[in-house]
């Protein structure tokens, strides 16, 4: 699809988007980009300098939209943890090129302001919720609570991306079987806040 007009910027990371979700982050060149894009390879690096500055744009862009998914469950008052739990599945499942870069500070500028702001924006809603489930439970240590959350969803999500549970799970909503999973680990549906 050559580029014609609109906002270049957007084009590049969407070109880049399908490239990763295809191939992976490693397929990446801003040339390809550009020729995909119908602009003159220099064009891209104009956006994000580097390719680091590509993957960049992408793991900001992909902490906002989890943010907000996890913001907007917060809004419609599901504060339970396994909520958001299913929507960070939900979240890996309908943006995989995001989710692949998003855990790869390898490629792209991890010390960025922006993305420091957006990741922590995006704990600080993971880590309330967990710290509220500690306090409700009397768990003695928030911070393993934490990472034993995180690690469940996210190793979950990347064994449903990886096709590693297609045949245990078969035709099931890989969100709702994270939420009995869940459930069943965590004890229920508490609602950590109120």
């Amino acid at each position: 699809m050559p580029y014609h007009h609109g906002d270049l910027r957007r084009a590049v990371l969407d070109a880049a988007l399908e490239v990763i979700a295809a191939d992976g982050p490693s397929a990446i060149s801003l040339r390809d980009l550009a020729r995909r894009a119908g602009v003159s390879h220099a064009a891209p690096a104009h956006h994000f300098k580097d390719k680091a500055g590509l993957l960049t744009a992408i793991a900001l862009e992909g902490n906002e939209i989890l943010a907000d998914s996890l913001a907007e469950a917060i809004a419609e008052d599901r504060t339970e943890l396994i909520d958001l739990g299913v929507r960070y599945v939900r979240f890996a499942l309908e943006h995989p090129a995001h989710f692949e870069v998003m855990y790869r500070p390898d490629l792209y500028h991890r010390k960025d302001p922006d993305l420091v702001a957006a990741r922590e924006r995006t704990g600080k809603m993971l880590r309330g919720r967990v710290e509220a489930m500690t306090e409700k439970r009397q768990l003695p240590d928030a911070r393993l609570a934490q990472l034993a959350a995180w690690s469940v969803a996210h190793g979950f999500a990347n064994l449903v991306r990886g096709g590693n549970l297609d045949r245990t799970i078969g035709d099931e909503d890989p969100a709702e079987v994270f939420r009995s999973l869940a459930s069943t680990m965590f004890g229920g549906h508490d609602t950590v806040a109120q």
